[in-house]
């Protein structure tokens, strides 16, 4: 069992930057491939991004690609999201997610391959 807790999200202008944290408690936090996930109102979650346990390998969804950077700090049991040149469009609650890792392959962009969620944090980009 890993508990996740996001912080850093709030309100920022089109054009702006945010850098979201997930700290993990509970198993050992290298154990884990992690991804960020986002919801906006009416919408299904969708995938961000995601880094592999060893932090060698990060995806992106493509509208995000340039914009965001994944990254995590295992001395820290945390991981990152920094948001740069933030759009309207981002505007949805942020979740990081967890994924026990085992070695096979499987599709970062599918919500159901992640085994623990974070409650989400608000992130508001004004026009």
């Amino acid at each position: 069992q890993v508990q996740l807790v996001e912080s850093g999200g709030g309100l920022v202008q089109a054009g702006g930057s945010l850098r979201l944290s997930c700290a993990a408690s509970g198993r050992t936090f290298r154990n884990y491939d992690l991804g960020w996930f986002r919801q906006a109102p009416g919408k299904e979650r969708e995938f961000v991004a995601h880094i592999t346990w060893s932090g060698r390998s990060t995806y992106y969804t493509d509208s995000v690609k340039g914009r965001f950077t994944i990254s995590r700090d295992n001395t820290l049991n945390t991981i990152y999201l920094q948001m740069n040149s933030l759009k309207p469009e981002d505007t949805a609650v942020y979740y990081c997610a967890a994924r026990t890792y085992s070695g096979g392959t499987y599709r970062v962009e599918d919500k159901r391959n992640y085994d623990y969620w974070g409650q989400g944090t608000q992130v508001t980009v004004s026009s």
